[in-house]
């Protein structure tokens, strides 16, 4: 079980205690958020749509507090929710996905107007700050597979806009190590417990938001001004517990 795995109640403590746990262990490279810097624009990508209108992204790549932050910040983003994915109805609970064997990964469901804000974009800024595409199964000081990378597509648009950008990341050498994030397809999204929702953005000053999550922002703002705003968008409850989608 990863050492990130805290209740809300467990505060400043054991935050410190997490920090200490992971501090004698060097971090691997590029896992610095701090040291993140933009990727270039996806040569493909889907053109931004004439009207306004609602799409969504799933992707995973490490403790979904950050990268829920993060997209909340990008312009066009209506709302995004922390959850699960990947695996079954019955095991998506934080205690059990915790333990890394229920075959979810840490997921946000990103909805978003795409008359603003392309997929390519969207997969941009999970490139250049969201996440460190090159560490499997793990993100900075959070080991298992529920940390694992992931672009969950649920068409065969965003599929192959996925796998053009990896190559073409993969081809200019963007990262001094392969990229491990999987591309595979959606099925089924199932929010996390409310306590959750919104837990860096509310909880900024504890020790491992500050360390892990707070820089990822910073990172936006710096590295791509046109996809941040400085409001975030608040996540509300707006949708079914269950989201299903069919991708053929």
């Amino acid at each position: 079980m990863s050492t990130r795995s805290l209740q809300p109640a467990a505060g400043m403590l054991l935050a410190f205690l997490l920090l200490l746990s992971v501090a004698a262990c060097a971090p691997a490279a590029g896992s610095d958020p701090q040291a993140r810097r933009a990727v270039p624009a996806p040569r493909q990508d889907a053109a931004l749509a004439a009207r306004p209108g609602d799409a969504r992204a799933v992707l995973a790549g490490g403790c979904f507090w950050g990268l829920q932050w993060v997209f909340e910040h990008v312009p066009g983003v209506t709302n995004v929710t922390s959850g699960y994915s990947g695996g079954a109805a019955a095991t998506a609970h934080y205690e059990q996905v915790s333990f890394g064997n229920t075959g979810h990964a840490e997921t946000v469901q990103i909805d978003y107007d795409p008359s603003k804000v392309s997929y390519g974009q969207l997969l941009r800024v999970y490139f250049s700050v969201a996440t460190n595409p090159t560490e499997l199964d793990r993100q900075g000081p959070d080991t298992g597979t529920q940390y694992r990378g992931v672009i969950f597509y649920t068409n065969p648009e965003q599929q192959e806009i996925a796998r053009e950008y990896i190559a073409q990341l993969t081809a200019a050498h963007m990262y001094a190590a392969p990229i491990v994030t999987r591309v595979v397809p959606f099925k089924a999204f199932y929010p996390a417990e409310e306590y959750h929702q919104d837990y860096a953005r509310l909880n900024p000053d504890a020790l491992y938001i500050a360390i892990n999550d707070a820089p990822k922002v910073v990172a936006l703002q710096r590295e791509l001004p046109g996809l941040y705003r400085a409001q975030p968008v608040i996540w509300h409850e707006d949708h079914p517990k269950v989201i299903n989608v069919e991708v053929h």
